[in-house]
């Protein structure tokens, strides 16, 4: 699995319990760094998909 999946995975998690935190306590500031967070960990988890297929991809037209 490449890297960028998890890390990805990790950064939306991350943003997503920011995110939720900002919502409890009001505080937008850190609602809204979460969200972002989250965005670019989902934007990252695609880019290791994507990386993961292309990979596969490769095996399958060397055999």
């Amino acid at each position: 699995m490449d890297k960028n999946r998890t890390e990805g995975m990790k950064h939306e998690v991350k943003g997503a319990i920011k995110e939720g935190v900002g919502k409890v306590t009001g505080n937008t500031a850190k609602q809204v760094a979460g969200n972002i967070e989250k965005n670019a960990g989902k934007m990252q988890n695609e880019h290791g998909k994507l990386a993961d297929a292309a990979r596969q991809a490769d095996k399958r037209s060397h055999h």
